[in-house]
């Protein structure tokens, strides 16, 4: 059976009347972002941000409205703010994602059964992020922890290529998605619920609802911890995902040059201003040593992330050199810690993650260092 068109989706919807309003919510412009791939089907509702608590029936009945349609195998629909107040001086932001969902104290989101999740950001794209978030995954799962990896990075998603995952999640129940899996990593991706080429035309609120909703409906079940793989930046997705979600720590990438290391640090200071702690930084594309020759070569400068870790405070967990294997492995969805276990780069990896997990065992938050310049 053939999945619904767009038009068979909004005139589903054209059903669905505002509480408060004389009129249906497509008529009032309320829905945006139809997507529709494989059955899947996901969408948002533009609501005023004070209404955002009072119309979680709202979207229910709107996701009801488009089960029933025959192709549809499940419907994930998202409540977004689009002028919602600024906050008072002092005070937090509240993610303006959907309304409901089990919350921790202070307004972050629970993940039932995820001892620990991990933000894997860095400055600027080009760094080597998403490769490392996802060796990093695959060298703690080798260590026997149970692990998930969220692709966060909604207008460029990696993780389906990177670990070499094709098709769709399931919903055995039409609201919950089971997540994908490969390498003994459970893996959940924009990527995965729309086309390879299909640009997602996205709005920030639309983004950060969709990023709740790939933690909130995602049968992840128990894990020992879920590597996120942030978008570049500090931005909607980083925020949302720094300020709703309880984070155990902070991985920062970045490569050696001046200009990287710039960025990286505004990644830094993000999460330290949201009370996220930094486990540390990651130097990538640390040096290049010739295929043909063995010479060694700095192409991007050396040392400059372990220098400004130092700088800063944090711990300078490891360095990762540029190497053709580990883009060839990538790009192939073989990541090398899997590829090749007992390759010197695997070992760098393996290392990273064991200073990872050694921090979430300790649980401790190291004070900053007193720096004399």
């Amino acid at each position: 059976m053939s999945a619904p068109t767009e038009a068979q989706i909004l005139a589903a919807l054209k059903k669905i009347p505002d509480p408060d309003r004389a009129q249906d919510i497509v008529a009032l412009g309320m829905v945006q972002g139809v997507i529709v791939k494989d059955g899947h089907v996901m969408f948002s509702l533009e609501v005023d941000a004070k209404r955002g608590g009072a119309l979680e029936p709202l979207r229910k009945a709107a996701e009801k409205a488009v089960e029933s349609l025959p192709g549809v195998l499940s419907v994930s629909a998202v409540l977004t703010a689009q002028k919602a107040a600024a906050p008072a001086a002092g005070q937090r932001q509240p993610g303006t994602g959907p309304a409901g969902g089990p919350n921790a104290p202070g307004g972050k989101m629970l993940v039932p059964g995820v001892r620990a999740i991990v933000a894997v950001a860095s400055g600027k794209g080009g760094v080597g992020k998403s490769t490392t978030a996802t060796n990093l995954a695959v060298a703690l799962s080798q260590k026997g922890l149970k692990v998930g990896i969220l692709d966060a990075d909604i207008y460029g998603p990696s993780q389906p290529r990177m670990l070499g995952i094709s098709g769709k999640p399931k919903s055995p129940d039409g609201k919950t998605l089971t997540p994908m899996e490969n390498y003994g990593i459970k893996c959940m991706s924009i990527g995965f619920l729309v086309p390879e080429d299909t640009p997602m035309i996205w709005r920030g609120p639309m983004v950060m609802g969709a990023l709740e909703q790939m933690l909130r409906d995602v049968a992840w079940g128990e894990l020992d911890i879920l590597v996120v793989d942030m978008p570049p930046g500090t931005g909607d997705a980083q925020l949302t995902m720094s300020q709703r979600v309880p984070l155990a720590g902070a991985v920062i990438v970045s490569t050696p040059q001046d200009i990287a290391l710039l960025d990286a640090r505004k990644g830094l200071n993000m999460f330290r201003k949201v009370d996220v702690p930094v486990f540390g930084i990651v130097e990538n594309m640390s040096y290049h040593i010739c295929t043909n020759c063995g010479h060694r070569e700095d192409i991007f400068g050396h040392g400059g992330a372990r220098r400004e870790a130092e700088k800063l405070g944090v711990d300078f967990l490891g360095e990762v050199p540029l190497d053709i294997a580990i883009r060839e492995t990538s790009d192939a969805g073989t990541p090398i810690t899997a590829r090749d276990t007992q390759s010197a780069h695997a070992k760098a990896y393996r290392a990273i993650a064991d200073a990872v997990w050694s921090k979430i065992e300790t649980g401790t938050k190291a004070g900053p260092r007193i720096v004399i310049q």
